[in-house]
């Protein structure tokens, strides 16, 4: 059984390398499984919470999975027993192609106990009762799974963060979360995005729509760019977010956020959003981070047109 605070301890792997990890998630309710469930998501895992046991077969009846699964066992699933789960792992284990480890996340009960307490939830195993007395029965149940985890991780002293960097750690391919960043560009006439965590004013820059020879085109045109360029707070301005981004980026990461979205607003969303959006996804990508960009008023004037030409046919 693999000890997390061991420093040597490595994620589990398959030599060959030939082989999908699927991880089994499993533990009392309250120990951190959800958790555990949307970081493995997040590291790229197909993930499946509260699976049926009767359904697994099913799900990989048709062999290996093309992607790394993570598949949460509860006790709450009334076909649930510690030998069911047993024997799903035994025949997992023997599946080719897949490398199968069961996690599971334990904690002690007064620390249990606390949680119920303090979130006032009811537990799934004594719905009527002390949540103590549900947290001694589900115990009970997963006592002989428990013996059987190739990975422990006991949550009695963790937060939810410290968790998430712990599955981080063991499961991640280089043991650090990545971050997707997206950078977009809008148009304050149609409000500011939902979503947005990092917001940036553009509307004091030089404005290329009053020059009838910039109109038309739009932030990605060089011309347009250029324009732009000439005013003397673009420079400064230009540097000072990318200094931002720079050091807010990787403290993101290490928090584990696992998405951030930059937005650059303007009056129109044609000019100068989407000129500095373009500059800014050419720095983080050319630093190595996992970029997307999207011009949200550029993609509905193109969207207008097809439907319009398309109507005029």
């Amino acid at each position: 059984m693999t000890d997390p605070t061991d420093p040597e301890a490595t994620p589990p792997t398959n030599p060959g390398g030939a082989s999908v990890p699927v991880v089994l998630v499993t533990g009392p309710s309250g120990a951190g499984r959800s958790t555990a469930i949307n970081t493995l998501e997040d590291l790229g895992y197909e993930a499946i919470d509260n699976l049926p046991l009767s359904l697994l077969p099913r799900l990989l009846e048709g062999g290996a999975p093309d992607r790394p699964m993570a598949l949460g066992m509860d006790a709450r699933n009334r076909d649930f027993s510690a030998e069911r789960l047993l024997d799903a792992l035994g025949r997992l284990k023997a599946t080719p192609g897949v490398a199968v480890d069961l996690l599971f996340l334990d904690c002690d009960p007064h620390t249990l106990q606390r949680r119920y307490s303090e979130t006032r939830r009811r537990h799934p195993l004594a719905p009527d009762a002390d949540p103590f007395n549900g947290i001694v029965l589900e115990r009970d149940l997963l006592g002989p799974v428990r013996g059987d985890a190739s990975i422990l991780i006991d949550t009695s002293g963790l937060t939810p963060h410290d968790l998430r960097k712990e599955i981080t750690r063991l499961f991640a391919p280089d043991g650090t979360q990545s971050l997707a960043v997206t950078v977009l560009s809008f148009s304050y006439r149609r409000g500011v995005p939902t979503g947005a965590d990092l917001v940036f004013d553009c509307r004091f820059l030089r404005n290329p729509h009053w020059d009838a020879g910039l109109r038309a085109a739009d932030g990605r045109d060089a011309a347009v760019q250029t324009y732009i360029a000439e005013d003397a707070r673009c420079a400064p301005f230009e540097a000072q977010v990318r200094q931002m981004l720079d050091l807010l980026l990787p403290a993101f990461r290490d928090e584990g956020k696992s998405h951030l979205t930059v937005a650059f607003g303007c009056t129109g969303g044609q000019h100068r959003s989407v000129a500095m959006a373009e500059k800014l996804y050419a720095h983080l990508a050319e630093a190595g981070w996992q970029v997307s960009k999207r011009h949200r008023e550029v993609e509905r004037r193109r969207l207008s047109a097809s439907r319009r030409d398309m109507s005029e046919a």
